[in-house]
């Protein structure tokens, strides 16, 4: 490891470097694509792109005695369809001894920056929303305990209004025909706020009344398939149909043009579409963690579209350790693509892997 000012710069030889920015209590970890950061140690693989495509943040936790960071990982494989378009975030100590995660799959010509700005600005504008409501009473009880949850759900409606704004206002790209999905997870103790935009996933891998380990999903898949979403795309005057050579895959399109093809009805950017139907308003819930509560996992479309939720469960828990986590679940992703589609080319896969308890 050398030392450049304030930069520690981590290499493999022949590989490329990743940056760790300390800036008084954050420590900052900048990678770029087909490599894993785990809590406890940093690796970077051999890779020629230098898209910064995974950020881990991990604030000082280890305050009077306060508990270290949550075990956690996150890794991303660059697709065989060109740039990697896939971004993700873990911020350990977020709002306190909170966490945040998301995964951020961009499309189109300029998706790659479209994920990469809102994995770098959406907890910020999440905080400021946050902080903005912080003097209304907004509370609701929650399974016996008093939480903010209605103030996180206005913070992240209102951020992820802010963001498309400011998407749209960007001077150095157009984001007319380009995007990015959203999923997100706020933990604050015990208590879940869980976002989504589009077709990346989250769930939750818990334990059975049978002592088994059971994947639950937390977010919808949004996509045209969904009645009340394609409803929605047709109010607004715009069409939904699949193409004759993939029709298994509903596609969002103009009135009177074969235009663009969106295969979700939710999206940061896409601002062709943001007049027919398509929006930017996420869809939220709320999950109180128990003791049989494990881990999450995280994950672009490229994880779900050849692993179920069982599968990606199954390799989590099964992982050596839980650092190596989300790397099990992208090195599974890519051998089912080659054995499933070996004549297909691979997507982007990103996971972010979260254990809520020590094994």
């Amino acid at each position: 490891m050398k030392k450049r000012g304030g930069i520690s710069q981590f290499r493999k030889d022949g590989g490329e470097e990743g940056h760790a920015d300390r800036d008084g209590k954050f420590l900052y970890f900048y990678f770029g694509m087909g490599i894993c950061a785990s809590h406890g140690f940093s690796e970077i693989q051999e890779n020629n792109d230098r898209n910064e495509n995974l950020v881990f943040i991990e604030k000082a936790l280890h305050v009077d005695g306060a508990a270290g960071p949550r075990l956690a990982s996150l890794h991303s494989q660059q697709g065989h369809k060109g740039t990697n378009q896939d971004a993700a975030i873990l911020y350990q100590g977020f709002q306190g001894k909170g966490a945040f995660c998301g995964v951020f799959d961009g499309h189109g010509m300029y998706g790659h920056l479209v994920s990469n700005i809102v994995m770098n600005r959406l907890s910020t504008l999440i905080t400021d929303q946050k902080n903005a409501f912080a003097f209304e009473e907004l509370e609701e009880e929650s399974d016996g305990g008093t939480v903010s949850i209605n103030e996180w759900r206005r913070a992240c409606v209102s951020a992820f209004k802010v963001m498309d704004k400011e998407l749209k206002l960007q001077g150095n790209f157009d984001c007319y025909s380009s995007g990015s999905t959203a999923v997100t997870i706020i933990l604050q103790g015990d208590d879940l706020v869980i976002t989504n935009l589009g077709d990346s996933r989250a769930i939750l891998g818990t334990i059975s009344q049978s002592d088994g380990l059971v994947a639950l999903q937390l977010t919808t898949d949004l996509t045209p398939d969904l009645p009340h979403e394609a409803e929605r795309i047709k109010m607004s005057s715009g069409r939904v149909f699949a193409l004759e050579n993939e029709p298994h895959i509903q596609r969002v399109w103009l009135p009177n043009e074969e235009l663009p093809g969106l295969a979700m009805t939710r999206s940061f950017g896409d601002f062709l579409l943001k007049d027919y139907g398509v929006i930017a308003i996420p869809q939220m819930s709320h999950r109180r963690i128990t003791t049989n509560d494990q881990f999450l996992v995280l994950a672009t479309d490229g994880v779900w579209n050849v692993l179920s939720n069982d599968e990606v469960a199954a390799i989590v828990w099964s992982a050596e350790r839980e650092d190596a986590a989300a790397q099990a679940v992208v090195d599974a992703t890519v051998a089912a693509w080659k054995s499933k589609f070996p004549s297909s080319k691979m997507d982007d896969c990103t996971a972010v892997c979260l254990f809520l308890q020590k094994r």
